[in-house]
């Protein structure tokens, strides 16, 4: 079985198995296969007519088709299908063997060496191993995204593991994408402030509207790494509130939503949108984010995880100036109503190009105080501490709490749990799991027909401009990335690991019967507790003193 490697020599690595039911196709440009040709079926349709699409990853032109069983081999298929002169690739698929989740690789391959090592011995190195060049990175010294040969399958996981035996290689592993998820529940500003909805009292919030007394983020850059923002949209306007907007997938400077089909967490590119809104959205309109004076660095990133976009996402909200960075997207959750769904037991590592960008970013971020990268800690009630993204020590891992002020159903827990952030929930009788108040977060959605709410009242705002539905970890994420900005707004000057250490002074304590909590005052549900934005923003001014 392939293997692969997102550590160091001395780290354990994983394996990878052929399927033999899935099938990848790539076309010479990118569209999916052709069956017809006006009115008339092409010869390529026969191979494809009984195969399910499993999995569409768009930006790489590839899709991935499951076989039925007795049906004709995915050999005698793909034999056919890479003779086809508009195929450019047809071939196996390699899968998690516990979960059976395709895992894409590429011919790109990832090389880190050591810091002494000089340039012209890197070239070297990677000549004789057959690889060229394709971009030096920066954010890490003597590091290389290179390409194997077109046709070099899955040998790249030899040429990668050969790479990383030597001793003047620190990383070494392949480009393997999954599927990204996105971290929504879908289910007025409560989270912001006490209030009553429906006839019904709220009070359950991070005291956001008391910290604004004192700050409204204004000097402080928030980049929200997600699917695409509707930067055009009425909360996101003003002279200077956009700024360095990036797609790091396409690498053009327009972040806007590109797929406008649909509602829902998986259709229609809505997500981003909801993300920046809760983070610092004007509040002229409807919806006030948590830092609404604070700018928005939108980076549109459309690309699978472990993808070369993926850390060129992170370098770019650095290298343009971004004081604290949003991810609200990571592994696929598994399904939280399924306590024995074996989803819950798959660990996904973090990839060593993505770690290196994320720990640039926290390092040399900021003129060399740091961003402040947070995660969305997930949203299938099983451990964080199996995503290499969110458990990552370098970032903060930001879990969901309800408008009761107990545990999001979803939210997933663990060590790495940082903090929590009000955001959604709803009832489930088999966990003996009460109803929520609310039906969720109130934000800024795409306006007008595009997004989760399409026009009506019922679901935000007659225009379509907001959402009343928000939720997840997803919305939990940009919420205490709003608390951070406003932290930074009084106090500039502290650094990432600072700013970390006083989210942990800055939160209450909630459930504390239910809660668990340690004799360190960590929970595995709500790490240290709920922040409070009043007392993040008081200790951190207190922290620089009198001015």
């Amino acid at each position: 079985m392939p293997t692969a490697n997102f550590g160091t020599k001395d780290d354990p690595g994983f394996e990878l198995e052929q399927s033999a039911d899935l099938i990848a196709v790539r076309t010479q440009d990118r569209r999916p296969v052709p069956r017809v040709t006006g009115s008339v079926r092409t010869p390529l349709s026969g191979e494809l007519d009984d195969a399910a699409l499993v999995v569409s990853y768009p930006e790489a032109g590839v899709q991935v088709y499951r076989v039925p069983p007795g049906s004709r081999s995915v050999v005698a298929r793909k034999t056919v299908l890479a003779a086809a002169p508009e195929v450019r690739f047809a071939g196996h698929v390699l899968v998690d063997p516990m979960t059976d989740e395709p895992v894409l690789y590429t011919e790109n391959i990832f090389v880190k060496f050591a810091d002494d090592a000089t340039p012209e011995q890197c070239r070297a190195v990677l000549e004789d191993a057959g690889l060229r060049i394709k971009e030096t990175v920066t954010y890490a010294a003597n590091a290389y995204f290179t390409a194997a040969a077109e046709g070099t399958g899955q040998q790249v996981f030899d040429i990668a593991n050969g790479l990383l035996s030597r001793e003047d290689v620190v990383y070494c592993h392949p480009e393997l994408i999954r599927r990204r998820a996105r971290k929504t529940i879908f289910a007025q500003q409560w989270h912001l402030k006490p209030t009553t909805i429906g006839g019904v009292a709220v009070n359950a919030h991070a005291n956001v509207e008391a910290a604004h007394g004192i700050t409204r983020g204004a000097g402080v850059t928030i980049a929200v790494i997600d699917d695409g923002v509707d930067i055009d949209h009425p909360e996101f306007a003003g002279a200077g509130k956009v700024v360095a907007p990036r797609d790091a997938t396409l690498q053009t400077n327009d972040p806007r939503p590109r797929d406008s089909a649909g509602t829902g967490p998986e259709n229609g590119d809505n997500h981003g949108t909801a993300c920046a809104g809760v983070a610092c959205a004007n509040g002229t309109l409807g919806a006030s984010g948590v830092a609404p004076e604070a700018k928005l660095m939108p980076i549109r990133l459309a690309s699978e995880l472990g993808s070369q976009a993926e850390a060129r996402a992170f370098q770019w909200a650095a290298d343009h100036g971004a004081d604290v960075i949003s991810c609200s997207w990571g592994p696929a959750d598994g399904v939280w109503f399924r306590p024995n769904d074996p989803a819950h037991n798959r660990v996904v590592p973090l990839p060593a190009s993505t770690r290196l960008a994320i720990e640039h970013v926290v390092t040399s971020g900021r003129n060399g105080r740091g961003c402040v990268v947070l995660f969305a800690a997930g949203n299938g009630n099983e451990s964080v501490d199996n995503d290499g993204y969110a458990s990552f020590a370098k970032v903060v891992a930001v879990a969901a709490c309800n408008d009761t002020g107990k545990r999001s159903v979803y939210s997933d827990f663990g060590k790495a749990v940082w903090c929590a952030f009000p955001s959604s929930d709803f009832g489930h009788p088999p966990f003996h799991h009460p109803d929520a108040l609310t039906p969720g977060i109130w934000t800024v959605d795409r306006h007008g027909a595009d997004g989760y709410n399409t026009g009506t009242t019922t679901a935000g705002d007659a225009a379509g401009n907001f959402t009343n539905s928000f939720g997840g970890t997803s919305s939990a994420c940009p919420g205490a990335a709003g608390v951070v900005a406003l932290m930074l707004s009084v106090h500039p000057d502290l650094r990432s690991n600072e700013v970390k250490d006083l989210l942990k002074q800055s939160c209450d304590m909630i459930d504390p019967q239910d809660g668990g909590y340690g004799a360190d005052g960590h929970s595995a549900k709500y790490g240290f507790g709920r922040l409070n934005a009043l007392t993040a923003v008081k200790t951190a001014a207190k922290l620089r003193g009198p001015q």
